[in-house]
């Protein structure tokens, strides 16, 4: 559908200049030192495409689509996730880039934020959680 002749690699190809946003994962690591329950609800790329070194140290919980049959939007995802950190949904405060993503979330009761970067998330994040994460 994409009028590519070479599929061998596609989706290595596809994430080759991703990097971590350092100002979100530190304030991952911000919450976490605040005593906020987090979690990574991910719909997955294959297998071995997530660095897993850093997971404890970040989430409480971890969500990942190819592993539980689940895809965002999905309600049954934010439940699962929801359960596995510890809290009601009414609880969760999640955080996506795509607008069905968070109207999934919001459909189970959790509150969502339209990510678009650090400088309109950030703000809206600490407002919502009461803790500084920058």
């Amino acid at each position: 559908m994409l009028g590519l002749t070479d599929h061998e690699g596609l989706v290595d190809r596809l994430f080759a200049g991703m990097r971590a946003d350092e100002a979100m994962v530190d304030a991952v690591r911000a919450a976490k030192r605040a005593g906020v329950r987090t979690a990574l609800v991910s719909n997955s790329w294959g297998a071995g495409r997530y660095d897993r070194d850093a997971f404890p140290e970040l989430f409480d919980a971890v969500v990942i689509s190819g592993e539980v049959g689940l895809n965002k939007p999905e309600p049954e995802i934010f439940l699962l996730a929801a359960e596995r950190v510890g809290l009601a949904p009414e609880d969760c405060v999640f955080l996506d880039d795509l607008k069905e993503n968070c109207a999934g979330a919001e459909a189970v009761g959790m509150t969502a934020v339209l990510h678009r970067g650090p400088d309109g998330s950030l703000p809206e994040l600490e407002r919502l959680l009461e803790v500084p994460l920058r």
